[in-house]
């Protein structure tokens, strides 16, 4: 009979698992199992990667469509507009509520708008240009600070603008209960310097204020408005120099607004205050600060993909 092979030896241990009730593995069907769960893990990496890069583009920012942006800003600033110009005027109470604006910056030692307002209007060409400052680069700036976000910053475009929405609409909420009377109407010896000098432009003033609301003054969009381009330019210009600007654009616009009678120290105040509350509006929106977004999201360079998947014959090697 001699020794048993190894033949004989592997089918006495077969037909032994197989009496135990186990399954008989052919030659080199372990390693093919293994080959099996490493690939089946690495198809596993794959899809839960392509998961993630999908619901971020969910959660993450809208890639901005001229056509529509345009036609929402347009359409915003009209209803704004409209809005604003057809709250029922009140002078008595707008009155009232420069009186008390005026005595309370009194009490508190900061009422030098009026000698400011003096002193600019000494100046000829000083005064002039200020009046045409107040009346065209209010529209203009904001306009090309948007622009340049949609072209240069499309990843923090929506988000930004989302934050001059809401500023906006809050200021509206003002002009309706808190009608004001801006100094130059107050009667507390304030210069129109429009009326004064004969300067176009301005719908405050002149022949042109009937046709818009004079005493939507508390808060200062003028304010509003040119702190949220300033912030925007400092945040993500890159040359020193321009981002300088970014933060002396709403100096220079507090000087004018001071200047021509417009406003009181506390309608700059109320813009300021509009515009944290659209810093904070967008960021519970967004779930992320406006400039924390990238400048071009990297799913927006790429089309994201599922990759292909092709059965394997049955029998052929894997990997």
């Amino acid at each position: 009979m001699g020794e048993p092979t190894d033949i004989q030896t592997q089918s006495g241990d077969e037909a032994a698992q197989v009496r135990s009730g186990g399954s008989v593995q052919a030659p080199g069907q372990a390693v093919n199992e293994a080959r099996d769960g490493a690939g089946g893990s690495t198809a596993l990496r794959a899809g839960k990667s392509l998961r993630g890069r999908i619901v971020a583009q969910r959660h993450g920012p809208v890639r901005p469509r001229l056509w529509f942006e345009l036609a929402l800003i347009g359409i915003s600033y009209w209803l704004y507009s409209l809005v604003r110009n057809a709250f029922p005027t009140q002078p008595t109470v707008a009155q009232h509520n420069a009186d008390w604006v005026w005595h309370t910056e009194k009490f508190l030692g900061i009422a030098v708008e009026r000698s400011i307002n003096h002193g600019v209007n000494s100046v000829t060409w000083l005064i002039v240009g200020m009046n045409y400052y107040y009346a065209t680069l209010h529209f203009i700036i904001t306009i090309a600070v948007l622009v340049w976000l949609y072209r240069c910053h499309p990843g923090r475009y929506a988000a930004a603008r989302t934050v001059l929405s809401i500023t906006s609409g809050i200021a509206l909420l003002g002009f309706y209960f808190f009608p004001l009377a801006p100094p130059r109407l107050a009667g507390y010896g304030f210069i129109d310097t429009v009326t004064v000098h004969h300067t176009w432009g301005s719908l405050a003033s002149g022949a042109a204020a009937s046709a818009t609301n004079q005493f939507a003054a508390m808060p200062s969009m003028h304010i509003g408005w040119s702190t949220w381009c300033g912030l925007a330019v400092f945040f993500l210009a890159e040359r020193k120099w321009v981002r300088a600007l970014g933060l002396l654009y709403p100096l220079f616009t507090l000087t004018v607004i001071i200047s021509t009678a417009n406003h009181y120290w506390m309608d700059a105040a109320g813009g300021l205050l509009c515009l944290g509350i659209g810093f904070l509006g967008a960021r519970l929106i967004y779930h992320r600060w406006a400039y924390q977004f990238p400048q071009i999201p990297a799913s927006w360079q790429s089309r994201t993909t599922v990759p292909e998947q092709r059965p394997t014959p049955v029998g052929a090697s894997r990997g």
